[in-house]
């Protein structure tokens, strides 16, 4: 196994919590309505596009035009998104400075909408630490496709072997071992600085 010379931060829900449901408990305040909204209307497939690079008109008409009797509900995804982010995990955020501080190469790859990466960054200044982020709007793949990695590696003059990713996803996590990289699935901080500590990678 590789030294470990390069690690590359997901964001949400490893740096962020992320949580969709947050707003629309205030907005739909039953659970079994909520959960079918969830569920049929705004779902994680459609989200996921946005993530691709997707603009929000687009995918708010689409929507709108199925579904015209949720309208102010569906506006509220993309209009509320700031209160599925209510803050950061400030342990792991304290991991990865440590590693900056430390002299360790840190960037982030992460399944983003542009608009939304971006006022994230305003709002969490930690963000504009890491070298850079590779955000899947931007580029237009998401992970776990194997060229999300690579162009992360190419952005960033990494080099794959030497490269430690870690994602909240299982998928993700197998995407970036397939793509030649070593990585850790993230539960809590306490376990990811057990297995920086495993691998030799001292914060």
């Amino acid at each position: 196994m590789s030294e470990i010379r390069h690690i590359v931060f997901d964001i949400g829900n490893v740096l962020l919590r992320y949580d969709p449901e947050l707003p629309y408990m205030r907005l739909i305040p039953e659970a079994a309505k909520r959960h079918w909204f969830l569920g049929n209307v705004c779902t994680p497939e459609w989200n996921v596009e946005q993530d691709r690079g997707r603009g929000w008109d687009e995918a708010e008409a689409l929507l709108i035009a199925d579904h015209p009797e949720h309208e102010e509900n569906i506006r509220a995804f993309r209009g509320r998104w700031h209160e599925m982010v209510p803050h950061a995990f400030e342990d792991v955020v304290e991991i990865m400075e440590g590693l900056i501080e430390a002299g360790h190469d840190v960037t982030m790859l992460t399944n983003f909408a542009s608009d939304t990466f971006t006022e994230a960054r305003e709002r969490f200044d930690f963000l504009k630490k890491p070298r850079g982020v590779t955000v899947s709007a931007d580029v237009r793949l998401l992970k776990p496709q194997r060229e999300i990695y690579d162009h992360h590696v190419s952005a960033y003059g990494l080099d794959a072997p030497a490269t430690l990713f870690i994602d909240d996803s299982e998928k993700n996590v197998d995407g970036a071992k397939e793509a030649g990289w070593q990585a850790v699935h993230f539960k809590d901080a306490a376990t990811l600085a057990n297995d920086l500590a495993k691998m030799g990678v001292v914060v």
